[in-house]
């Protein structure tokens, strides 16, 4: 199957922009869920300890978003539930598909001693799951609004039949109507 570079860059867009939408509620999120966790930094400190991971951990957090939109916008059509129901589901698989990784990641993060532990933590899964659910709802809109579903094909031959079955007569005989 070929892939539709259109649409997958819209899904990226819209994935970009979920995950900014991510990135600007998480001071919100973290005041409600008295747990100080956040993606970019746990991103950017991985790559830096310097004065930079917040904008490299930004980066990546904006690039996942993007590469996560991609893949869902090839992906969401064939999805077999509502497209309403879509991103949010997409976004929760991924969030209990990557969960157990807290616990690799706080083993092996560079930065691991200046990071919460969020492994078997109830308020940064219960954070995380939020997260995801606000993304896939976010990317769901956004990529269903910029890649709506094409136009049904008309059927063939409709306009040469009439409401009795018999056919057009117009159509029969090769008269154009105006």
């Amino acid at each position: 199957m070929p892939i539709d570079s259109a649409r997958t860059a819209r899904g990226a867009l819209a994935g970009t922009a979920a995950a900014g939408v991510w990135a600007a509620q998480a001071p919100l999120d973290k005041r409600v869920f008295r747990f100080d966790y956040d993606d970019p930094e746990i991103l950017g400190k991985a790559v830096t300890r310097g004065r930079a991971w917040p904008v490299i951990g930004l980066a990546l957090h904006l690039a996942n978003g993007a590469l996560f939109g991609a893949v869902y916008a090839s992906a969401a059509p064939r999805m077999p539930v509502p497209p309403w129901a879509r991103g949010p589901l997409a976004g929760l698989a991924e969030h209990l598909a990557t969960w157990p990784l807290a616990s690799v990641s706080a083993g092996i993060h560079p930065a691991r001693e200046e990071l919460p532990r969020v492994a078997g933590n109830a308020r940064a899964f219960a954070q995380a799951t939020w997260r995801h659910l606000l993304f896939g709802v976010v990317l769901g809109e956004l990529e269903r609004r910029l890649n709506p579903p094409p136009e049904p094909e008309p059927e063939p031959y409709s306009d040469a039949m009439s409401s009795n079955g018999h056919g057009d007569l117009d159509h029969a005989i090769g008269v154009a109507r105006p």
